[in-house]
């Protein structure tokens, strides 16, 4: 399964990082809290947060990511967003609650 195909089943919205629709995910991860995220998340993973700042850019790159989706309606900061489309990790947005999400996108990656 590849980011696009979670864009369309979860009706995602698409903020930026256009060119990584591609990329394999092979997983998730949901936490708002960098630093957990840079021990804990793994290559491949798609990770929910409501956090909308650079930082969460530079921690995905880290991390290689697949995407980032952004939760209960949040809206990137426009150097969110220059770092996503630098690096061409998506970033996506979602008006549902991280719950909700997190339940959907689970059943999603582990339906294959």
């Amino acid at each position: 399964m590849v980011v696009e195909d979670i864009v369309k089943a979860l009706k995602l919205n698409v903020f930026g990082g256009n060119e990584g629709l591609l990329r394999e995910v092979t997983g998730g991860y949901v936490s708002d809290l960098l630093s957990d995220v840079m021990g804990n998340a793994l290559e491949g993973d798609i990770w929910a947060t409501l956090q909308t700042h650079k930082n969460v850019m530079a921690v995905a790159s880290l991390k290689d990511v697949a995407a980032v989706i952004l939760v209960k309606g949040l809206k990137p900061d426009e150097d969110m967003l220059a770092q996503a489309n630098e690096e061409g990790i998506p970033v996506l947005g979602s008006d549902l609650e991280t719950f909700e999400l997190a339940g959907r996108l689970y059943a999603l990656i582990n339906k294959e």
